[in-house]
């Protein structure tokens, strides 16, 4: 039962998205996805409805990658979207040769709209419950490799009001598996009893990073890639539309 409330906050969390198109994966930024909906260089709104659609469809139904994959690709390719072809930055008017569909890019988009719309369900979903389950537990994914930080960060359990959440909810890169679980108060003092908890906030330091987009010098918590800083449950707009009757009509299906 409680994976079917997920999924439905996930998709609530998808489809109550604008769109914003962007040449760049930098031009729509850290907790700004959490508002928009968008594909690097799909530029094109129709499509990007489209793709939207396809990534709810694929959460409500729980579609596998290939399975996502076999539906999408003979989309992108029929509306010209696939390959290396050239295309105009808008930010510097440069034309060049740019990567468009592929595999890869449709692995990417199913997996990081896949973890990070799970991830703000799982958080809107927790916010609910925090009486009785107050604490998360940051818990490595199944991933054959971590980062260094995430194994530190392993076995971490704060209060959910605690501020590294704001940072530092799952997932935390491109290809971060890992994840949270939401505990009792009785099974927090039961891991503080057994050792088997860290109870303070881990403090690993920071980086600066520019982002080359905007020129912006950016201070971002070491084991956390540049614009995965955030907590994609937190700071959502209260007063997103669905502007576009297309996409009205095309999500109607989902809810049926």
């Amino acid at each position: 039962m409680a994976d079917n409330v997920i999924n439905k906050e996930a998709l609530r969390y998808l489809i109550d998205k604008d769109l914003k198109p962007g040449f760049d994966y930098r031009d729509v930024w850290k907790a700004e996805h959490g508002n928009a909906f968008t594909v690097a260089k799909m530029t094109n709104t129709d499509l990007l409805i489209d793709v939207q659609v396809m990534v709810a469809d694929a959460i409500a139904s729980g579609q596998t990658y290939a399975q996502f994959r076999d539906v999408l690709k003979p989309l992108l390719v029929k509306k010209g979207w696939w390959g290396i072809q050239e295309m105009v930055d808008p930010l510097t008017d440069e034309t060049k040769p740019v990567q468009l569909g592929s595999t890869g890019r449709i692995e990417t988009i199913y997996k990081t709209n896949m973890r990070t719309a799970r991830a703000a369900g799982q958080w809107e979903r927790a916010q609910r419950t925090k009486r009785a389950l107050p604490y998360l537990i940051y818990e490595l994914g199944p991933s054959e490799h971590h980062r260094h930080e995430h194994e530190k960060w392993a076995g971490t359990c704060l209060p959910l009001d605690d501020p590294w959440w704001n940072t530092h909810m799952t997932p935390n890169g491109w290809g971060c598996k890992c994840g949270v679980r939401q505990v009792s108060r009785g099974e927090y003092q039961q891991l503080v009893k057994d050792g088997k908890i860290k109870t303070e906030a881990p403090d690993d330091g920071t980086k600066e990073w520019i982002n080359k987009r905007t020129g912006e010098v950016e201070t971002i918590p070491r084991g956390i890639d540049p614009g995965w800083n955030y907590n994609p449950g937190i700071n959502r707009g209260q007063e997103l539309k669905d502007t576009l009757a297309t996409k009205e009509k095309a999500f109607a299906k989902t809810f049926q």
